[in-house]
């Protein structure tokens, strides 16, 4: 069965990002947020990109407008009951998402509807076990920008059934367009569980004085032909969110490598997050590194 009506649960900079694709692909989308103030934020950050994709010629103008009347908000989860597929977007903390989930177990009525998260390191069977029917639970975690990267992550539990993410999986490919991996219900997945312990080792190089933030990341765009190096690459996933993970992956592997060094805890408890908050490894104007 195709998916039509597909639920976002936070319309952050992920939620937004996976809303907006949604939307595009000519699906149904209803957001939930908490508070008015959020759900004009969410509904900025939508409209802002689809603008930029006229801009750039990505998309028309008459494309950008019927993706924008796909688009519906609420701050109450009850208005989800008919939805197909639901994507729970929020901030990465095991106890907020397992609370959406167990609310929407009871809410969305069709027992073959997917409720799935987009965490980027909790594991799935943790979320899945908030809810009286684990075996619809799956992980999709797409990457940000959300309608630029191509990649989707399918991540199933011990519990998901068979149906539940063949339907995921053509949703993700068929009709958002995306290319995507299967991976194990392990914290980190695959792109994850190679890509924090390279950040985390380019910290510690930092941060032990071997060299410096401009050094490591100059060495990786001309020495490994990377886009981007590790610590500019910290900064535009956020400083907060690279300690979430190792912290998620450290507790189930228990490796030292995965464990944030002090550094990163510290420029996170100042509120250095990255590029989000202006200033990380670096400090950003305008979205762009200040020189």
């Amino acid at each position: 069965m195709t998916v039509e009506r597909v639920g976002i649960v936070g319309a952050g900079q992920m939620g937004a990002g996976i809303a907006e694709v949604c939307a595009r692909a000519h699906v149904d989308v209803l957001v939930c947020e908490q508070t008015r103030e959020l759900t004009t934020a969410g509904r900025t950050r939508i409209l802002r990109s689809l603008d930029r994709g006229v801009s750039s010629g990505k998309i028309t103008e008459r494309e950008r407008e019927h993706a924008a009347r796909r688009l519906r908000f609420t701050s109450d989860l009850g208005d989800f009951a008919d939805r197909q597929l639901v994507v729970e977007a929020v901030l990465e903390d095991e106890k907020v998402k397992a609370g959406i989930f167990a609310e929407l177990d009871s809410v969305v009525t069709d027992p073959n509807a997917v409720l799935a998260s987009n965490t980027s390191s909790i594991p799935i069977m943790k979320l899945g076990t908030a809810t009286k029917a684990p075996d619809r639970v799956v992980g999709l975690h797409f990457f940000n920008p959300v309608p630029v990267l191509p990649l989707v992550e399918l991540v199933t539990t011990l519990k998901t059934s068979d149906t539940v993410a063949e339907r995921a999986e053509r949703f993700a490919g068929d009709v958002l367009g995306k290319q995507v991996v299967r991976s194990a219900d392990r914290s980190g997945f695959v792109v994850n569980a190679l890509l924090v312990p390279y950040l985390l080792s380019a910290i510690r190089m930092v941060e032990s004085g071997f060299a410096t933030k401009e050094d490591v990341d100059k060495a990786t765009v001309l020495g490994l032909a990377h886009p981007m190096g590790p610590l500019a690459l910290a900064d535009l996933v956020g400083l907060d969110t690279v300690k979430s993970i190792a912290d998620s992956m450290y507790a189930e592997f228990k490796e030292p490598l995965f464990s944030a060094p002090p550094l990163l805890l510290r420029m996170v408890e100042a509120g250095l997050l990255g590029k989000k908050t202006g200033s990380g490894f670096y400090r950003y104007e305008n979205g762009r590194v200040a020189r």
